[in-house]
């Protein structure tokens, strides 16, 4: 059996606010949005979540976009710059497991996480998370303590550097699952 469900998720983007313009719909990542849409102010998201990036192919700042509708996302979040792509973040069914490190290429402190941290600071006496491993699941990664602050999404998969992901100056503080809740 698959732990990975891609079905059932779907986000609709529209170029202006309140949902008026072109639209573009989409159930996978979009690397670049303006190949559909000239800009974009508003979405929809009728199933699953789906993270978006204020550049495009998957970098600068990252929002978690839950089941919703988000009329003018720009001034809810606080984005200055439109969505300019998306990926799409499917359903875990299992555990969860990542191991963080306290520096850069798996080095320093290591603890392993198979639930939420809110302050990796007083749960494990760590003073910075710069790498990991994330084995199972999927996870958000906060700046701030009680997941606050920017945030950076993280799928399966070995991460060496967040420095060199277009993370510099961003300190991971806490860590959640991204559990099957956003649906």
């Amino acid at each position: 059996m698959d732990n990975e469900d891609m079905s059932t998720r779907e986000i609709i983007f529209y170029e202006d606010r309140n949902f008026q313009g072109r639209h573009y719909e989409t159930s996978s990542d979009c690397p670049e949005l303006t190949s559909y849409l000239s800009r974009c102010h508003s979405c929809r998201v009728e199933s699953g979540c789906f993270m978006v990036y204020d550049r495009p192919n998957f970098m600068g700042n990252q929002y978690l976009m839950r089941r919703g509708e988000y009329a003018d996302y720009m001034s809810m979040m606080g984005m200055r710059e439109c969505i300019r792509s998306c990926r799409m973040i499917p359903m875990h069914r299992g555990q969860f497991r990542m191991r963080i490190y306290e520096r850069e290429n798996f080095a320093g402190q290591m603890t392993e996480l198979m639930d939420d941290c809110d302050n990796i600071m007083d749960r494990y006496r760590m003073s910075d998370c710069m790498s990991c491993n994330v084995m199972d699941g999927h996870w958000l990664m906060y700046e701030q303590p009680h997941f606050r602050g920017r945030m950076m999404y993280l799928r399966p998969g070995e991460y060496r550097s967040f420095r060199e992901m277009g993370m510099s100056g961003m300190r991971i503080m806490s860590m959640r699952r991204i559990m099957d809740s956003c649906i």
